[in-house]
């Protein structure tokens, strides 16, 4: 089978990108580009920031007269220029971040090349403008985009930088970290409908921020997470050079994997192996309500999920009077039904309950409904726009079932109440040892949660739903992991501790970033921030819970 290529821009793939080293050229002089030059430095030099001073003047030598003489103008958005809103604004998914009170960006750069991002990185560290990245948006405290202190910074958005190269042959893929994971498996899927990647269920989630946390989804069980499954990558570095594997070195690779997005340079494109899925898989969702036995099944499902053959995922949704459990089986309904019938018997699934697909077609069915299509997954737009609170845990002993009763009794029926996702581990995602990616939750653990609560309209309607999930937090800290108290980091939360910088040394505190780190990464913190230590040691990728460098 020749390699497939789907071009969502007009860009060569990144493979075929020549290896350059930036050289800033000098600035243009034709009347169209000085003209638009002008034009950005006047919407710049007259913006002020929300209960701000004024900026100073800018002259020809700023940050962004440094960006035109390397990025065309159209790129180009500068805060007070006419579309800079609807840019901004095009990929956030948690309205909390459109508030007048965020603090936004100065400038945003849309690159379509390689060389374009370099410039960025070059002319931030020379203006001492830091650089935020964003390739999908789903980022849930919104640090792709937004910064919680007052200080100037830009974003990089990826956007336009989508390129899904795959070759059926080899069962390898080149992915750009602006595609999204529905870009991602309609091209697996045009290459050959018996390949796959595993990577979230919600085709909307940005390819760059999702690896570069670990990612899993419906097929977690079969073949771990997408990290796992990453074999090479082009990255820009914090002195603006391309590196890949090879260059980059081995202890650089292993962090980009899983050690969350934005902290060891900016991941333009990764190289990732395609797995084998069979021609037809089996999906059914089954919602029980309290009166149908939802707790007795739910207790029991904690310790038979993870024991399950790899081929069956079975997820749940647990929310208001009901637990919806929702599966995915790579095979059909025939040789499904056995296994079922004698492992979870309980459950009552049956014939009619099964749902016979192509895998691509369950990424549709699963995310967007029965009567969803393929070309659905394309849709960029994400179909949840809403205010919301985000937190997560593992579990690695059984919840007793009073505990679920008074769950369902006494939290779901409280105002704000969300809802609990749980992901069952066992098999594959549960064989590595705990530090081979920066992604640590392994043995031992039975399945993760997600708690989420969403609201609709800004202001007073926000207190009930977030204060419901801090106290039902609070209310679930004997029931979970301890020392640490585990946390999924591409479900950020800034309530488990943000970066202090350190007086003097203009750097990230490693002292404070453990409050958080390992949370999300164990004992692998420490080598995060030792491999920081050596790619940015002045800590130019820099958020509220980016990677400290550590430095021997």
């Amino acid at each position: 089978m020749s390699p497939f290529e789907v071009s969502y821009i007009c860009t060569p793939p990144p493979p075929c990108m020549p290896r350059r080293e930036l050289k800033l050229r000098a600035m243009a002089t034709t009347t169209s580009r000085a003209l638009a030059l002008v034009l950005l430095l006047s919407a710049v030099s007259s913006c002020v920031d929300a209960g701000k001073a004024k900026r100073p003047r800018l002259s020809k030598d700023d940050f962004l007269s440094c960006l035109a003489s390397d990025i065309p103008a159209r790129l180009l958005y500068a805060k007070g220029s006419p579309s800079y809103g609807s840019v901004l604004t095009s990929t956030i998914r948690n309205l909390r971040y459109l508030s007048s009170k965020t603090v936004n960006p100065v400038y945003i750069v849309t690159p379509t090349d390689v060389e374009h991002i370099q410039a960025a990185v070059v002319c931030g560290r020379r203006y001492g403008v830091r650089i935020r990245v964003r390739s999908g948006g789903h980022d849930y405290e919104g640090l792709s985009y937004r910064s919680e202190s007052p200080e100037p910074f830009a974003i990089v958005d990826l956007s336009k930088m989508r390129n899904v190269r795959v070759d059926g042959k080899a069962r390898t893929a080149w992915v750009e970290s602006g595609a999204q994971l529905g870009e991602l498996y309609y091209g697996i899927a045009k290459a050959s409908p018996t390949l796959a990647f595993p990577a979230g269920v919600c085709p909307t989630i940005g390819v760059g921020g999702h690896f570069s946390g670990g990612g899993f989804g419906m097929l977690l069980r079969k073949f771990g997470v997408a990290a796992d499954n990453v074999i090479d990558a082009k990255l820009i570095d914090a002195n603006g050079k391309v590196q890949d594997r090879k260059s980059m070195g081995e202890d650089h690779f292993w962090a980009i994997r899983g050690g969350g997005g934005e902290s060891f340079g900016i991941v333009v494109a990764w190289k990732v192996n395609l797995l084998p899925v069979p021609p037809t898989v089996t999906v059914f969702q089954l919602p029980k309500t309290l009166n149908e036995g939802a707790i007795d099944l739910l207790t029991k499902w904690q310790e038979l999920a993870p024991a399950l053959p790899d081929d069956l995922m079975i997820r749940v949704m647990a929310q208001g009077q009901k637990a919806v459990f929702e599966a995915l089986y790579l095979g059909t309904c025939t040789s499904l039904l056995p296994l079922m019938s004698s492992r979870f018997p309980e459950l009552g699934m049956n014939r009619s309950h099964c749902n016979e697909m192509s895998w691509v077609q369950s990424i549709a069915y699963i995310h967007l409904g029965k009567n969803a299509t393929v070309k659905d997954i394309l849709n960029r737009t994400s179909s949840i726009r809403a205010f919301g609170k985000y937190k997560s845990d593992y579990v690695a002993q059984p919840i007793a079932k009073s505990v679920w009763e008074t769950i369902y009794s006494n939290w779901f029926s409280k105002p704000g109440a969300g809802v609990m996702i749980m992901d069952p581990y066992g098999a594959t995602i549960s064989a590595p040892n705990e530090s081979t990616t920066p992604f640590p939750h392994r043995k031992g653990v039975l399945y993760n949660i997600q708690y989420i609560t969403f609201w609709f309209g800004d202001g007073a309607p926000s207190v009930a739903p977030i204060k419901w999930i801090r106290d039902f937090y609070a209310f679930m800290e004997p029931y979970v992991t301890k020392n640490p108290r585990q946390a999924y980091v591409n479900y950020r939360d800034l309530d488990l501790g943000v970066n202090e910088v350190v007086a003097g040394g203009n750097v990230s505190s490693y002292k404070s970033g453990k409050a958080w780190g390992e949370r999300y990464f164990k004992g692998n913190f420490e080598r995060l921030a030792r491999t920081k230590g050596k790619v940015d040691p002045t800590d130019y990728f820099r958020n509220e819970q980016s990677i400290p460098p550590l430095i021997a």
